[in-house]
């Protein structure tokens, strides 16, 4: 079992930008150092929901502070970003740090991030394939030209090449993160692995990887490349340790509803559609029930009983969720020292 962090940078009230990003970088220091698997980070725009606008960029940062964790992005929000650019970005991590970096892509949403950087709704709405598949080909070809709707040019070639890496993986890794029936089968399809989201419980993940596996059958992967790539999922979720479950819920009934209330009013539509809220309460509550909150052997336990119930066995984990330096620094140490070994 893989099991690493999910860094969002959120912005908890009463913080600074400088403070959060510290917290997020110095968490992703101390994921290396306890020993945890692996580094997701997030990307937002104009909100405090997550104040990291370039998840690449600071994967950067990250992968030369650190000599061993894998480093991803949780996830490149491809719709206002060009796929070439992207995939520019991705090989030349790839390459620097020795093959550890992991992309993760994903639509986002039609929030006002499209009219900002010229994309236009359409880019979410209808051209996300397009733009996939372009920056896929730019990740496993020595030259690439394009002849779609959105993208046209002539033939240029790849630089650098990602293949280049000696003793190492041809291409980086790149996951599809996926919350619908719809982009469960356009990763099936490219035979990408999935990155779900934490606000989904086990049934939900279960079912969609078991439509991931039958899309992918019947895309052609064999089943030895099917199952290869399902050992790629990720499953994000949250998690808090501490001594009583009692006490860690606590923790994080205190402190996420201030940061999502904020967070989430800041989200703005492009077009002014109707956006429903959460409950931020409510919604502390039910990510407490549904992930790794909790005592270490309860947290381990419900890490089981996920990998069993839908096959997933690498995690990213929220562990920022008390918005302080120290105790997520300890979070992170007590998922390492103390959950880690309870799942061996």
């Amino acid at each position: 079992m893989r099991v690493g962090t999910f860094v969002l940078a959120a912005q908890f009230p009463g913080q600074g930008h400088a403070e959060t990003l510290h917290r997020a970088v110095r968490s992703a220091e101390v994921a290396e150092e306890c020993g945890l698997d692996s580094v997701w980070l997030a990307e937002h725009h104009f909100m405090p929901y997550g104040v990291c606008p370039s998840a690449v960029t600071l994967a950067a940062l990250v992968l030369g502070r650190t000599s061993r964790i894998r480093v991803g992005t949780a996830v490149s929000v491809l719709t206002t970003t060009h796929p070439v650019a992207l995939g520019e970005q991705a090989a030349l991590l790839h390459l620097t740090s020795g093959g550890r970096f992991s992309l993760g892509v994903g639509r986002g949403g039609p929030w006002v991030d499209l009219e900002v950087f010229g994309s236009g709704l359409e880019a979410y709405e209808k051209d996300f394939p397009e733009a996939l598949d372009l920056l896929l080909r730019w990740l496993r070809e020595p030259r690439v030209a394009a002849d779609g709707e959105r993208y046209r040019f002539r033939e240029v070639p790849v630089v650098p090449r990602p293949d280049e890496l000696i003793d190492g993986d041809p291409a980086p890794e790149t996951v599809l993160a996926c919350t619908s029936p719809r982009s469960v089968r356009l990763a099936a399809e490219r035979g990408l692995p999935m990155l779900l989201g934490m606000h989904c419980g086990d049934e939900e993940k279960a079912g969609m990887v078991a439509l991931w596996r039958t899309e992918a059958l019947a895309a052609g992967h064999s089943p030895d490349a099917v199952a290869r790539i399902a050992a790629g999922h990720v499953s994000a979720g949250l998690a808090q340790i501490a001594d009583r479950t009692a006490d860690a819920v606590e923790t994080l009934v205190k402190a996420v509803p201030g940061w999502l209330r904020r967070g989430l009013e800041a989200h703005v539509t492009v077009d002014g559609r109707h956006r429903p809220m959460r409950d931020a309460v409510a919604y502390t509550e039910l990510l407490c029930r549904l992930h790794p909150v909790g005592t270490p052997r309860t947290a381990a336990d419900r890490l089981a009983a996920t990998a069993e119930r839908t096959g997933i066995t690498r995690f990213a984990l929220l562990a920022e969720g008390s918005g302080e330096v120290a105790a997520t620094e300890e979070n992170v140490q007590r998922l390492g020292s103390e959950v880690l070994p309870l799942l061996v």
